[in-house]
């Protein structure tokens, strides 16, 4: 959805969930069609037939491809330079890797864990992601060279699904792939410099470690595969070659359509390319789902809930701190878990029950309270796939929840038709939360948390799943009205009807619970009033203008315990964003940033600190934020500033132009600025609508009456007509002026905005005021050296080039000829994508659209027409007309 930058962002993730969903229906679409003649009956069979010794050698080819993908990050991580033990590695491969073959949405899931894990040993996120790139190369690079050996060692053709290659079809195919591999891997081997792509730079492992890299992964793609094939009755050489294809394709499928786990697309691919049996093949399929997709995922689950429980109560308390909790993965891999534990009641309510099982149970339970515990069952499935998010943020309020459902399922599974595999998986689940309790601590805000493309997308397929799955186990049956209200031991027809119109009722529900629900907090809290005027107080104190900001009425405040210091911020999104350093005494600037930090975590917030000073960097590199360059600001000291010096020559030139046209400045005080907002507004509609802008927010301010009669306003006359303006930011204890809004009419004289500044200066300078801020220049001072991270690359690239964007360089150029001294800014965020993601928050908050001030007619109790402006004997004088 990146080529459709028109659209707005709700409206590129509305069309990525659609398209994902279609490739989901036609996954089942196919799947129906390829099922047709296979009864659930034949299914069954096939998979009962299923020998000990097929099912003991999937298990070791298992473990053999799990174990050869633990390499992956061992060499990626040799290739980048940063080492880790094998122990490190094969934990962020191993929990990775299962979240992804089941989850999918790889970045999502399995990156996460990669990069929870690698951040906690020392790695840093650009680090992690080139780990991320290489072991995903290597994995294609395996997929291919499995394909090209199975293809130039098998004699005679190949049919695959209607293609046929004869022999020497086969081999050219084969020999081709191979020979592209190598084309590759020479490339790689001389490219010692690495790639480089818009200033990320990935290094190419030697050639030593390269042909590693393909071996294992060799190894990887051919077990993985193999314990799949030893599932397939009668699998001989023969069927080899076409089925190594087959499963190539279905995996590349898989992974380009985005469907969660590639649930029915992977399924669909091998059944249309492997002749053979479909039946036998489709009950090799799902054991292959249980074997290689689900039992991994179980054992990490067990083994990360084990480790964590048993760290806790190694440091003598079930409740670890929560900033060594963030760092767990527990989490993510048991709502995964939880996720999965939903889909399986699902399915299981979809298909039919052992009939000896139900007959037992009939007498011991009346059949209406079987028959409400098949509901039940089904909707506590329900109620895990909505909760799984809940688990993933920490929740606590979902770890209740949650565990309250695992035992109320593993009952009713046993209620339903004596299921107590289903029972034992959900009491284990219970138990491993139960352990791991301490890692869920924050406050539950369940209608808060985001709908997420990749969560709905994953409940979407998990249900569509079932209700396919009792289709194809209920096709032979006649659908009838008064099938809905048949009730007997043998009605699992009936049983599932009921189950999926529970299922559909009980997510109608959560949809309208989420939509009717509270507005999530990305608007400005109220402040108190004892709080604006606490502030208010505060501001009187400040050292730099920026503090001004605090006035625009755009943000909120968390004041300091003595209420002597405040930092200003503002929710959008999941970012909670401070403007600015806070305002007041140095040493109430900690406990306020560690405050905001903590309450946002609470929140399932990330904090974003945006334009901080260099005094700021002790205090976010304390609260573990990623420091990144922003800009410059240009500051004046104004006891060295003298308009004739030949470093002024520019702006003095284009000044005196104004001034010989008539230009004149006159200060109005704030008390008087009311008279005056008329002609004002005329100015600022008329630079507004020729600059093609529209009004920002919350990093400036905008034109707004309220706003504007807090301060002292400049403007420059021509003949007693305002031509432009721009409102003072002065601090009363005389350290730094500056100004906020600078707009001017389409007549101004040439030089007026230049004018106007040194008029300012002069005028600061004379009345004692120690320096005059210029403002940001934006990406300015960033070099972007060839060793430099990424983000200075990037950033680097923009200033010099960007000019259509922005104007970096042209705005740095204006303000370059006041001679000004430039001080570093930066932003400090979350690491990783995390930060991108906030910068993306703080971009949409800026340009969040203001309304804009049409011109208006003047109104009654104003001045009916704009002030004359006179002097007499220095002093301003408004007058009506």
């Amino acid at each position: 959805m990146s080529r459709l930058p028109f659209l707005p962002a709700r409206s590129r993730r509305l069309i990525a969930i659609t398209l994902v969903l279609l490739v989901l229906g036609l996954g089942f679409a196919a799947l129906q069609a390829l099922t047709r003649e296979i009864h659930y009956a034949d299914v069954r069979a096939a998979a009962r037939a299923l020998s000990a010794w097929q099912i003991a050698l999937a298990l070791v080819f298992t473990a053999a491809s799990y174990l050869a993908l633990t390499f992956y990050d061992v060499l990626a991580l040799r290739v980048i330079g940063r080492p880790l033990p094998w122990r490190t590695a094969a934990l962020a491969s191993f929990t990775s890797y299962t979240l992804s073959h089941n989850l999918g949405l790889s970045l999502l899931t399995g990156g996460s864990a990669r990069y929870r894990i690698y951040t906690a040993a020392g790695l840093d996120g650009i680090e992690v992601a080139r780990v991320v790139a290489l072991a995903s190369a290597t994995f294609w690079a395996g997929v291919v060279a499995v394909a090209g050996v199975a293809l130039l060692g098998h004699d005679g053709p190949v049919a695959i699904a209607g293609l046929t290659l004869d022999t020497t079809q086969a081999h050219l195919t084969g020999g081709a792939l191979l020979v592209l591999i190598a084309a590759l891997a020479a490339a790689a081997g001389r490219a010692s410099a690495g790639l480089s792509i818009f200033g990320f730079s990935l290094p190419l492992p030697r050639p030593a470690l390269l042909v590693g890299q393909i071996g294992i992964a060799l190894i990887d793609i051919a077990c993985a595969s193999a314990a799949l094939l030893v599932l397939i009755p009668g699998a001989g050489p023969a069927l080899l070659p076409g089925f190594i294809l087959a499963y190539a394709l279905a995996i590349v499928a898989a992974v380009l359509t985005h469907v969660p786990g590639g649930i029915g697309v992977f399924e669909a691919v091998l059944l249309a390319m492997v002749p053979g049996d479909r039946a036998s093949l489709f009950a090799a399929l799902i054991a292959y789902r249980l074997i290689y997709y689900l039992l991994p995922l179980a054992v990490a689950a067990v083994l990360l809930a084990s480790n964590e429980g048993a760290r806790h109560r190694r440091v003598g308390r079930l409740l670890a701190s929560a900033r060594t909790l963030a760092s767990s993965i527990s989490p993510l891999v048991l709502s995964a878990a939880t996720f999965l534990g939903g889909g399986m009641l699902l399915l299981s309510g979809s298909l039919p029950a052992l009939h000896a099982r139900m007959g037992a149970l009939a007498g011991v339970l009346p059949l209406p309270f079987i028959e409400a515990s098949h509901i039940a069952a089904s909707l506590v499935g329900t109620g895990l796939l909505l909760l799984a998010p809940g688990l993933y943020r920490r929740l606590d309020g979902a770890f209740h929840a949650t565990r309250l459902l695992l035992v109320a399922g593993a009952l009713f599974s046993l209620a339903k038709g004596i299921d107590y595999e289903e029972a034992f998986v959900c009491i284990a689940l219970a138990g491993l939360l139960q352990w791991t309790r301490g890692a869920f601590y924050r406050r539950t805000a369940l209608t808060r948390q985001p709908l997420l493309a990749g969560w709905l997308v994953s409940v979407a397929a998990v249900v569509a799943l079932a209700t396919w799955a009792g289709l194809f186990a209920y096709r032979h049956v006649t659908y009838a009205d008064d099938l809905w209200w048949r009730f007997a031991l043998d009605g699992d027809a009936p049983r599932f009807l009921r189950a999926t119109m529970a299922i559909a009722v009980a997510l109608a529900g959560a949809l309208l619970w989420r939509l009717f629900s509270p507005a999530t907090a990305t608007a400005v809290e109220e402040t108190a009033a004892g709080d604006v005027e606490a502030v208010r107080a505060i501001l009187a104190t400040a050292t730099r203008t920026e503090a001004m900001l605090a006035l625009t009425g755009d943000k909120s405040f968390l004041l300091s315990p003595r209420r002597d210091a405040f930092l200003m911020y503002q929710i959008k999104g999941a970012s909670w964003i401070v403007m600015g350093d806070p305002v007041g005494p140095v040493a109430a600037w900690a406990e306020l940033l560690w405050a905001l930090r903590e309450r946002a975590d609470r929140e399932q917030g990330r904090i974003l600190l945006y334009e901080a000073s260099p005094a700021m960097l002790d205090l976010a590199i304390g609260l573990g934020l990623q420091i990144i360059k922003y800009g410059e600001e240009a500051i004046v000291d104004l006891a060295d500033f003298a308009v004739d010096t030949p470093r002024l020559r520019s702006a003095r030139r284009a000044g005196h132009g104004a001034a010989r046209a008539g230009a004149r400045l006159h200060i109005v005080p704030a008390a008087a600025v009311p008279v005056i907002l008329d002609e004002l507004e005329a100015v600022s509609n008329e630079w507004i609508r020729s600059k093609g802008h529209r009004e920002k927010r919350f990093s400036l301010g905008r034109f707004d009456r309220g706003y504007l009669c807090n301060f002292d306003i400049g403007i420059v006359t021509v003949e007693g007509r305002i031509m432009a303006f721009a409102n003072l930011w002065l601090t009363e204890g005389r350290e730094e002026a500056s100004i906020d809004l600078m707009r001017h009419r389409d007549d101004a004289p040439r030089g007026t905005m230049d004018f106007l500044l040194v008029q300012l200066m002069q005028w600061a300078k004379e009345r004692g005021y120690r320096r005059f801020t210029l403002g940001m220049a934006p990406l300015a001072g960033i070099d972007g050296r060839r060793l430099a991270p990424a983000w200075a690359k990037v950033a680097a690239l923009v200033f010099r080039h960007g000019e259509r964007l922005y104007g970096f360089r042209g705005l740095r150029g204006y303000k370059e000829k006041f001679a000004p001294r430039w001080e570093p800014r930066y932003v400090a965020g979350p690491h990783g994508l995390a930060l991108i993601q906030a910068l993306r928050d703080l971009s949409r908050l800026i340009d969040q659209r203001a309304p804009t001030q049409p011109p208006r007619a003047p109104r009654a109790h104003r001045h009916p027409s704009p002030p004359q402006i006179e002097t007499r004997e220095g002093e301003l004088v408004l007058a009506a007309r």
